[in-house]
């Protein structure tokens, strides 16, 4: 795809970029979009030197070997800031465990950095909307981002925000092979297809901020809840089991 501007009509560029590459969209698919393109295409981009950084931003700065400006704008957007590394600062932003509450340099001009949207699951389901009055295909959208798990090296893709399916598949009181029952296993069938297209997608110069998911054993549906991703904090192993060592900025 071409660089998307701010203004750019994203759904009207992805299908004629299908086209381009001699396809085009089927009922049940599940088109998978960097979310980065979509905040571009609302103006979610900011130039970071011209943000006035508070004094907790500069200290931040200092101690993680990051611009002040730009810390700044993750102290703004992050819901909690925990700790920080070189280079990162680990925040929560939308009940999601992320480095720089998901503020980006990559793939952004020089001094700028990119902002997640504003309701990514909202976004998702505009978008949806769009495709659908264009094509006028039953479809899925999954906005798609990076990140990193708990000491594993390098970034996986996950769900950001999600419209037209069903995102969890619960599997408790299924048989295993031994005919035990499953107590607590759910799939998470969005970050699963998430990883799938960041593989497709890159991180670099690849320009591939869009793939089509078509076969995937999900249910495309207007009955969806894209809520069901999130765990309450009193529930999530790690914030449950490290809670007591917490570092709070």
């Amino acid at each position: 795809m071409p660089l998307v501007e701010k203004g750019m009509d994203v759904a009207q560029q992805i299908l004629t970029s299908v086209a381009e590459a001699g396809t085009h969209l089927e009922d049940d698919d599940i088109v998978a979009v960097a979310d980065k393109i979509l905040a571009i295409a609302v103006g979610r981009v900011v130039d970071y030197t011209r943000v006035e950084p508070s004094f907790k931003a500069m200290k931040l700065a200092e101690k993680s070997d990051l611009e002040p400006g730009f810390v700044e704008l993750v102290l703004r957007e992050a819901e909690h800031v925990y700790g920080s590394v070189p280079k990162a600062l680990m925040t929560m932003k939308h009940g999601v465990l992320v480095a720089n509450a998901g503020i980006d340099h990559k793939n952004a001009p020089p001094n700028h950095a990119c902002l997640w949207p504003e309701e990514p699951n909202a976004t998702a389901e505009v978008l949806r909307h769009s495709l659908q009055e264009l094509t006028g295909k039953r479809l899925g959208v999954l906005l798609v981002d990076s990140h990193v798990a708990p000491l594993r090296m390098g970034t996986v893709g996950f769900a950001l925000g999600l419209a037209g399916f069903e995102p969890i598949r619960d599997c408790r009181g299924a048989l295993d092979l031994y005919g035990k029952p499953l107590l607590i296993t759910r799939m998470n069938l969005a970050d699963d297809l998430a990883s799938a297209a960041h593989l497709a997608m890159g991180e670099t110069d690849e320009r591939v901020p869009v793939v089509i998911v078509r076969g995937a054993p999900v249910k495309v549906t207007d009955q969806y809840d894209s809520g069901a991703l999130r765990i309450p904090v009193s529930q999530d192993i790690y914030l449950t089991v490290f809670q007591g060592m917490e570092k709070t900025v």
